[in-house]
C-alpha cells in the first residue's frame, strides 16, 4: 500500500489525483492532504478519503476545519501554516508526495519531501523554476525519486530512454520538443489583446486548470516555466528545449533523436493520465481516460510560436540563459503580475511589461540556499507590487 500526502488536494490536479487513488484502494492511500482556504472541500475529503492529517493556510481555517470533522466524527487531525506542510511531506509514515500547491507557496514542503528521500511528484512546476540546482542537488542527495506530473515532462519522460536521467551521457537526444496549445489567443488579433478581460484569459479551450494557471496558459508563460523545468529535469540547454503550437492537444510532447527518429507520446487532454503513470512508475494501471480516436480527430495542426504575440515565452528564456535567481525573479513578477490582473488593477499586455521591468532592475545572483532564494523572491514580488502602484 502505498502511502500519499497530498499536497494542494481541492485544486484541478489534486481532483484528478484522487480520482486515480478512488480507482485503486488497494494500491494506494491517502496519508495527508492539504488546502489553503477552502476548508468545506477539504473537510468533504476528509470524510471521504480519512487521512491522519490535514493541513490549512491559517489558524482561523484549522479551527473551522477541526470543527467539521467533529461534528461528522472524523479523528484526522488538523494542522497549519508552512512547516505542518513541510512536516506531512517528509513524515516516515509517507511513501510518496503529490507536490501539487500551485506558486511559490509549494517551494518549501516539496523540497522537504525531496530531502527526505520521499518519490516526488512534481505537478508545482514553480519550485524547480525557482530552485533548479538547489532542488535537483536535494534529490540526488537523498535518492529520492522525481516523477513529472505536468503532461508535457511526462510525456517527455516517457519518450527518453530507460534511467536517462540516472545515466551519464545524452542517449543520442538531439532536441526536446514541447508542445503547447497556444491557449484561448491563438488566432486573436494581436492589437485587441490589451482588451482581454479575466473571464476571457481563463476560458482554455482544451484543459481545465485554475485561474492563476490559466492565465499563464493565455500569456505563454506557463510554457516558458514548462522549458526552464525541463532543463533542469532532462539536463539539456534551452538551445535544446523547442516549443511547438499544436492546439489540439493530443500530442503531449516529443524527443528527437540525432538518428532522425521522433518519439511522441499521445493522449486526450487528462491530467490522470500522466498522474496514473506517475504513481504505478514502472508500471501501468487504469487512469479513467478513454483512448484517443485519432480518426475522429482527422488531423493535427503546428507552428512556431510568436514571441511578438507571447512575449512572456521569450522572456523565459532569457532568464534561463541568464542563470542564478533569475528564474526566480521571473516566476515572482509573474506571480504577482498575473493575481493583480485577475483583480482588474493590470491589463492582460501589462503582465509581459512587469516583468520585463522587474527583470532588467533585478541583476541575477548566485543561489546559496533555500533563505537566499526566498530573499530574492520576496524583493522581486516587493519590486513588482511598487511597480503596480506607479
Amino acid at each position: 500500500m502505498q502511502r500519499i500526502t497530498l499536497l494542494g488536494a481541492t485544486g484541478s490536479i489534486g481532483s484528478s489525483t484522487l480520482d486515480v487513488v478512488a480507482r485503486h484502494p488497494d494500491r494506494y492511500s491517502v496519508f495527508a492532504m492539504s488546502a489553503h482556504s477552502k476548508v468545506d472541500e477539504l473537510a468533504d475529503l476528509c470524510e471521504q478519503f480519512r487521512p491522519r492529517y490535514a493541513v490549512v493556510g491559517s489558524g482561523e481555517a484549522a479551527g473551522q476545519l477541526e470543527s467539521l470533522l467533529r461534528q461528522r466524527d472524523i479523528p484526522t487531525e488538523v494542522a497549519f501554516g508552512s512547516e505542518a506542510l513541510c512536516a506531512v511531506a517528509s513524515h516516515a509514515e509517507c511513501d510518496t508526495v503529490m507536490a501539487a500547491i500551485v506558486g511559490a507557496a509549494g517551494l518549501a514542503p516539496t523540497l522537504a519531501a525531496a530531502r527526505a528521500g520521499k518519490k516526488v511528484l512534481l505537478a508545482n512546476k514553480e519550485a524547480l523554476v525557482m530552485s533548479g540546482q538547489l532542488f535537483m542537488n536535494a534529490i540526488a542527495a537523498s535518492g529520492s525519486t522525481l516523477l513529472p506530473i505536468d503532461s508535457e515532462h511526462n510525456a517527455i519522460f516517457q519518450c527518453l530512454p530507460v534511467n536517462y536521467c540516472r545515466t551519464p551521457g545524452n542517449h543520442g537526444i538531439d532536441r526536446i520538443l514541447l508542445t503547447a496549445s497556444g491557449g484561448p489567443f491563438l488566432n486573436r488579433d494581436v492589437a485587441t489583446l490589451e482588451e482581454v478581460t479575466p473571464e476571457e484569459a481563463v476560458a482554455h479551450p482544451n484543459w481545465v486548470m485554475g485561474r492563476k494557471i490559466s492565465v499563464d496558459s493565455a500569456t505563454m508563460m506557463n510554457k516558458g516555466l514548462e522549458v526552464i523545468e525541463a532543463h533542469w529535469l532532462f539536463g539539456v540547454a534551452g538551445s535544446q528545449i523547442e516549443v511547438v503550437v499544436h492546439p489540439q492537444s493530443v500530442i503531449h510532447s516529443m524527443v528527437s533523436y540525432v538518428d532522425g527518429s521522433v518519439l511522441a507520446q499521445l493522449g486526450n487532454p487528462d491530467m490522470r493520465t500522466p498522474i496514473a503513470h506517475a504513481l504505478a512508475y514502472p508500471e501501468r494501471i487504469a487512469s479513467g481516460v478513454a483512448p484517443i480516436d485519432l480518426a475522429k480527430i482527422a488531423q493535427l495542426r503546428f507552428e512556431r510560436p510568436d514571441f511578438v504575440r507571447f512575449p512572456c515565452l521569450k522572456l523565459a528564456y532569457d532568464a534561463l540563459e541568464h542563470g542564478g535567481s533569475a528564474s526566480a525573479v521571473l516566476n515572482a513578477a509573474n506571480e504577482v503580475a498575473v493575481e493583480a490582473f485577475l483583480e482588474r488593477r493590470i491589463g492582460f499586455g501589462e503582465i509581459a511589461r512587469l516583468i520585463a521591468r522587474v527583470l532588467d532592475r533585478t541583476p541575477a545572483q548566485p543561489i546559496d540556499g533555500l533563505d537566499g532564494l526566498l530573499e530574492q523572491d520576496r524583493a522581486a514580488r516587493d519590486l513588482t507590487r511598487q511597480l503596480i502602484r506607479e
